[in-house]
């Protein structure tokens, strides 16, 4: 579950864009997180998305009207006295542009405007929309009245065009607003500003010929989580990825790699300045010991065949063992199928790395949720479940306090 939310009471903003369907979702997360949910929309929104749904999931009638009658009083001035927490998805290019010069003139930018709690904007529009010079000076200015923006992400857009301006993920704007809610230290204030960070994420592939090779089940999505925690919380984020089954989060820099042997040149030649570098990379423990120049043929008698493997370098006990100080700050990922901890702090030892974020495999391959234990010299602490990208925050928190 999203942490940071349980009790506290959230405004969600709808503004009118295409995007307005996935306040929907928005909406469901906060409450899966346990949050109370109010909803302002734009009359435009209510194009995209009736308000009759979004009542129909909070509970209370979805406020599209300054002169909304079931309000004895101001009914902009009771939403943001009551709000502990906002978001605003989709905020439109036309939203941001009155928020930026603080126009009041509908339900949602006039209880905007007499919010004093985090609020979160989640722009969607078209990639020339979002980097049209007017745009970017109004962002510029919202970040600076301290405004914190989820996305926009490269993806796919409504006019069929893939670009920059596609709203991010439902989930994550939530989890954003849970960090910035939460009563941890770091929350997601800019902890990680002047340091630069290194992420390996997904799996490696180890050719057996041109069209077969040996892999595992890792996606990505843990080591991506990661990269967008850091990078919301300002790192300088370089990302060294195998092949991943979803994309990498905009604003980082990716190299993309595919056997063992490659992941150790990329993030050898990406060393130098490195404050902390996460292994969550599933790094293929053995390779091929040859690689046929063509494809293997099938045998035709029913005689079993031998592949020799031989040992792919350890990149994380390899950088344990060079390190003349105690940069980078190293963060190892155990992922078993028992004894887990045990596991972990065997290879936090021999490893000589600085923290083991151990987890289980059928929990953390695949989906969207893990649940670990962060395994130190000083001792354990046990997570619960928890969405990728709030456990990435938990991991970013403690290297954060140790660097």
């Amino acid at each position: 579950m999203i942490q940071g939310l349980s009790g506290k009471r959230i405004v969600v903003g709808v503004g009118g864009g295409i995007a307005a369907f996935k306040a929907v979702e928005v909406v469901r997360h906060l409450q899966r997180a346990q949050a109370e949910v109010r909803v302002v929309m734009t009359p435009s929104a209510t194009r995209f998305v009736g308000p009759t749904t979004l009542s129909g999931l909070t509970g209370r009638a979805a406020v599209t009207d300054l002169w909304d009658p079931r309000y004895p009083g101001e009914v902009h001035v009771e939403l943001s006295a009551w709000a502990q927490g906002c978001i605003v998805a989709p905020a439109t290019q036309n939203t941001l542009a009155r928020l930026k010069i603080g126009m009041a003139d509908d339900a949602l930018l006039a209880t905007l405007a007499c919010m004093a709690c985090p609020t979160v904007l989640a722009p969607a529009m078209h990639e020339r929309m979002w980097n049209g010079p007017a745009n970017q000076r109004n962002v510029a200015q919202l970040r600076e009245d301290g405004y914190t923006f989820a996305g926009p992400v490269t993806g796919p857009l409504a006019s069929g065009h893939t670009g920059m301006g596609r709203m991010q993920e439902p989930e994550e704007i939530v989890a954003i607003l849970g960090t910035l809610l939460d009563d941890a230290p770091s929350g997601l204030h800019q902890d990680l500003t002047g340091r630069r960070v290194l992420i390996s994420a997904g799996p490696t592939q180890e050719d057996l010929d041109p069209v077969r090779y040996i892999t595992n089940r890792s996606s990505g999505r843990m080591g991506f989580a990661l990269a967008r925690a850091a990078r919301d919380r300002g790192a300088e984020v370089v990302v060294v990825a195998g092949a991943t089954e979803v994309s990498p989060p905009a604003g980082v820099r990716v190299v993309k790699v595919r056997s063992a042997r490659d992941m150790q040149a990329a993030i050898d030649d990406a060393l130098d300045g490195l404050d902390a570098l996460v292994m969550t990379a599933a790094v293929a423990d053995y390779r091929p010991a040859e690689r046929a120049e063509h494809k293997l043929k099938k045998q035709t008698d029913e005689a079993p065949i031998t592949i020799e493997l031989v040992k792919n370098p350890d990149i994380l006990a390899e950088l344990g063992r060079r390190r003349a100080t105690t940069r980078p700050f190293l963060v190892g990922f155990a992922m078993e199928t028992r004894d887990i901890v045990k596991y972990a702090r065997r290879k936090l030892r021999e490893k000589r790395v600085d923290l083991i974020v151990a987890n289980e495999a059928s929990v953390a391959f695949g989906g969207d949720d893990n649940e670990a234990t962060l395994v130190t010299p000083e001792g354990d602490t046990t997570l619960p479940r928890m969405s990728k990208l709030a456990l990435a925050h938990r991991i970013w928190d403690h290297v954060s306090s140790a660097l």
